[in-house]
């Protein structure tokens, strides 16, 4: 079995956000191909990265099954794999743009990837292990634990877990093992991650350790003091949810915020929208603050969980100012961004346009 690779380091890829535990952002300025390169793919990491190896790594499937398991990577890597293109988007993205400030992570726009993921549907472990009836939920936990003050003091050491529903579970959950056609670096979850298409990363738990089936809610740390949100609805008093899937979101990645550009010229603008568990049907670009839209050209095609990038012809005014541009989404359940973060939400699911402005100034002579 192939040791683990070496992580090629932050710069000049990744922005870093925090040294330890590693959270490093990609420059979405720099937003060209469709595929992220896994050098630089964002990383989101709660506790320091464990170390683990090829031979001794192993993965324990347990709670309301007929027969429990444990598998060796061998053992996994034998399994039918699949591969699918997926992006991923922490739940946290775009908090630095909040006010006032909110906690967590300070990312900006590129906290938020796309990449090609191998490995064995969740599904057919779960099929070999067999499930109970009472089978509700199913808790991915990984390797790495510690401990947490905030939002609140976790109850000692803890393992960061999560837990998604059993119908997602026997959908299109991966336990990865390959990003991009080589082996997972260590920031990125080595040996084996799970990939949860369509949900904010904090469900695609890294260093995959233990799959428990249970047969009531997950009521963990990750999954009801953080990584969730007030939810409001039918007329009863707010409950707090766990964040699930992502919502429908256009993001600007040039020009960048305060970029010059020439007056009396076109300027192509970019960016890339993503809709979860859907697809993206529309985006629209403003160049005066929101005022007036226009509509966007898709350069990909729509395919599901997959961002789809685009393009707007901006021809740039004749005289020097500040110019303020949005963009927004709409997916094909025809749902529109919010104009506004909702409060409840805290410090994720970050989903309202956020303007960039930038200076347009006289050609150089």
């Amino acid at each position: 079995m192939p040791p683990s690779p070496p992580d090629l380091g932050p710069a000049p890829y990744l922005i870093t956000r925090e040294q330890s535990p590693p959270n490093l952002e990609f420059p979405f300025r720099n937003l060209n191909a469709r595929v992220t390169p896994t050098a630089s793919f964002y990383v989101r990491s709660h506790f320091p990265t464990p170390f683990l190896t090829a031979e001794d790594w192993s993965l324990t499937v347990g709670g309301a099954v007929t027969r429990p398991l444990r598998l060796g990577l061998a053992e996994l890597r034998a399994l039918p794999a699949r591969t699918l293109t997926a992006t991923m988007e922490c739940a946290g993205n775009g908090r630095v743009f909040l006010t006032p400030r909110r906690r967590g992570v300070a990312w900006e726009l590129g906290a938020v990837g796309t990449a090609e993921w191998t490995g064995v549907p969740l599904s057919k472990v779960l099929e070999r292990a067999g499930l109970l009836g009472t089978a509700c939920e199913v808790v991915l936990e990984g390797a790495d634990r510690g401990t947490l003050t905030d939002p609140l003091p976790t109850p000692g050491d803890i393992p960061y877990a999560r837990s998604v529903p059993l119908d997602k579970a026997l959908g299109d959950v991966l336990l990865a093992y390959r990003m991009n056609g080589e082996a997972l670096t260590p920031n990125h979850g080595f040996p084996v991650r799970a990939v949860v298409p369509g949900w904010y990363g904090m469900a695609s738990v890294k260093w995959l350790t233990s799959v428990q089936v249970t047969a009531e809610p997950f009521q963990g740390y990750f999954q009801t003091v953080d990584y969730a949100y007030w939810e409001t609805r039918d007329g009863l008093p707010p409950q707090l949810r766990p964040i699930g899937a992502m919502e429908v979101k256009a993001t600007i990645a040039r020009p960048a915020p305060h970029e010059e550009v020439p007056c009396d010229a076109v300027y192509e603008v970019a960016g890339a929208a993503w809709a979860g568990e859907t697809d993206v049907a529309r985006v629209e670009v403003s160049v005066d603050g929101g005022c007036t839209w226009r509509e966007a050209e898709f350069l990909d095609p729509p395919t599901p969980h997959v961002w789809r990038r685009w393009r707007f012809a901006w021809h740039t005014p004749i005289r020097p100012g500040r110019r303020t541009l949005v963009a927004r989404a709409t997916d094909a359940r025809d749902r529109t961004q919010p104009g506004a973060h909702d409060p409840a939400r805290g410090g994720y699911m970050i989903t309202h346009p956020l303007p960039v402005e930038v200076d347009v100034r006289e050609r150089s002579p």
